[in-house]
């Protein structure tokens, strides 16, 4: 894992619009010049002909809505859709499972994921928030992080090759000093947001999960030459199970897929700043 385009997310998923156009009925009436509320009342021989209209509207509503409600509730279950008699309809596969988050930490790091393909995910999904937060600019905090999200294989050939990425001279850039740290009445921001993640493979020891996430980085404060951007990216994970957990044995970014931006008024450096301390993280479940 080295930097990335945006600034130390690491290094090492826009979807095409749906629409739907449900059927639409036009009702013309009769022209009515000179009148916009409909000129005389009718004889009664209009009003017979729109009574049965109307009669004829409502029955064939109450056909419709017995026609797709049927099944629902009868001797018949499910449809074959639904999986057969009386089963649920299947959710989408980016549907949440509703599981709840693990509440174990180490060093403040979500641990102790499932051994499941849920696990992983949600493993991955903690740790690219992890590896993308500020405390990757600081030394101490960096090899913390390498050490607890990675196998210590992994970890012994990252750090040395990490603590050259993360220069003073790539933090001065960043308007950071050596340690790390922002100059007085700044904030340095670096947040990851993931949005969903997907397995691409899984066994019982090993597996590979895509994050695909957005990221926030740069300074707030005055003076600043580094405002605060957004970029998405993907982020894959090659995990494996290891000491009662995953653990990452490597990763790799890719940009994307990116949506197009919208007509959002860009924030002070004020509001970014005040957000950033009122609004805090997440741990993520899949």
């Amino acid at each position: 894992m080295s930097l990335g385009d945006e600034h130390g997310f690491g290094d090492s998923a826009r979807a095409d619009d749906e629409y739907y156009d449900g059927a639409r009925t036009r009702t013309r009436f009769p022209d009515r010049a000179g009148d916009p509320y409909g000129g005389a009342r009718r004889g009664p021989r209009s009003s017979s002909r729109g009574l049965v209209t109307v009669v004829a509207v409502v029955v064939l509503l109450i056909g419709a809505i017995a026609f797709a409600n049927r099944g629902g509730g009868g001797d018949d279950g499910g449809s074959a859709a639904d999986g057969g008699k009386g089963a649920a309809p299947k959710a989408a596969a980016t549907a949440a499972t509703g599981k709840r988050p693990v509440t174990t930490k180490t060093a403040g790091i979500p641990s102790g994921f499932p051994h499941d393909e849920q696990g992983a995910q949600s493993a991955a999904a903690n740790y690219a928030v992890a590896l993308g937060s500020t405390g990757m600019f600081n030394k101490a905090s960096r090899h913390t992080l390498l050490g607890l999200l990675y196998t210590s294989e992994a970890a012994a050939k990252l750090q040395g090759p990490m603590d050259q990425a993360y220069s003073t001279g790539f933090l001065g850039k960043m308007g950071l000093d050596a340690n790390g740290k922002a100059p007085s009445g700044n904030t340095f921001v670096s947040r990851v947001a993931p949005l969903g993640t997907t397995v691409q493979q899984y066994s019982d020891s090993d597996a590979r999960v895509a994050v695909w996430y957005m990221g926030l980085i740069g300074m707030s404060g005055k003076g600043s030459t580094d405002p605060i951007t957004a970029s998405w990216k993907t982020w894959t994970f090659d995990l494996r199970w290891a000491g009662n957990d995953w653990k990452i044995v490597a990763d790799s970014q890719k940009d994307g897929p990116a949506p197009v931006p919208g007509d959002d008024r860009a924030a002070t450096s004020a509001e970014i700043s005040k957000a950033i301390e009122e609004y805090g993280g997440f741990t993520y479940a899949r």
